[in-house]
C-alpha cells in the first residue's frame, strides 16, 4: 500500500510504502472490541478493601451480661458500632485486570491502524519540525492538511518539541511516542497522523 508523504506546509514529498500486513488487514469488530474493553478494563483501579466483622481480629467471647447491665446485649467486639470493630457493608476488593492473549492485542493494533488506512484517515508527514513553534502558525497548516475534527499525532522515540510546543494549546490535538500506540486512542480520533519515523518504529515493532 502507497501513502503520500506530506510536510506541514502541505506540501508532497513523495511516497511511502507501508506494509499491507500491518496496514492492509480487514478489521474485524470482535478484535477490536476485546482489545479496547481489555484497556478500559486494566485503567481501572481496585477500591482499597475495608475489614468486615469476620476480619478484624478481636475476641469473640461474649463480655457482658446478657440482662442487667444496663446497655445492648452485644455478643463479641467485632461490631460495627464498637471503635476498632468491622465494618459494615465496607469496599471489596475486586479484580479488574483481565488477561488478553499478546497475539490478540498486536493484532487488534494492526486492525486499527488498517481501519484507518482503509476510511483514508492516515496521513503520513515527513516530519514534524516547525520552524516557529507559534500555535495559530500551526492551525492554518492543520486546516490545509485535513486533520479533521480530532487527530492524534504519533512520532518516533518522542513527539518533536516544537510541534509539541505549538499544539499542546489545541485541544483537537493529541501526541503520543510510536510506543505509546494503542487501539483506543487510536479509534477515538477522526484522524491518524504518522511521521515516517512512527511507522518505521511501528514496523519495527510487529517485525521484532
Amino acid at each position: 500500500m502507497k501513502v503520500k508523504v506530506q510536510t506541514l506546509d502541505a506540501k508532497g514529498k513523495g511516497e511511502i510504502e507501508l506494509k499491507d500486513e500491518i496496514f492492509g488487514l480487514e478489521p474485524r469488530a470482535d478484535i477490536l472490541h476485546r482489545v479496547v474493553t481489555w484497556q478500559l478494563e486494566k485503567r481501572r483501579a481496585t477500591a482499597r478493601p475495608t475489614r468486615e466483622r469476620s476480619d478484624v481480629a478481636r475476641t469473640g467471647k461474649k463480655f457482658g451480661r446478657q440482662k442487667g447491665g444496663g446497655t445492648a446485649r452485644h455478643g463479641d467486639r467485632r461490631a460495627p458500632v464498637f471503635i476498632g470493630g468491622g465494618k459494615a457493608h465496607g469496599a471489596r476488593l475486586r479484580d479488574f485486570n483481565p488477561s488478553l492473549n499478546k497475539k490478540i492485542r498486536a493484532l487488534g493494533l494492526k486492525m486499527a491502524l488498517s481501519s484507518k488506512a482503509k476510511d483514508g484517515k492516515l496521513i503520513v508527514m515527513e516530519t514534524l519540525e516547525l520552524k516557529d513553534a507559534k500555535t495559530k502558525a500551526l492551525q492554518g497548516n492543520l486546516e490545509k492538511l485535513g486533520f479533521g475534527k480530532t487527530a492524534l499525532v504519533i512520532d518516533g522515540d518522542q513527539v518533536e518539541t516544537s510541534f509539541a510546543l505549538a499544539a499542546n494549546n489545541l485541544r483537537e490535538i493529541n501526541m503520543l511516542p510510536a510506543i505509546g500506540a494503542n487501539v483506543y486512542d487510536i479509534l477515538k480520533h477522526d484522524t491518524l497522523v504518522l511521521t515516517r519515523a512512527a511507522v518505521e518504529k511501528l514496523e519495527a515493532r510487529f517485525n521484532g
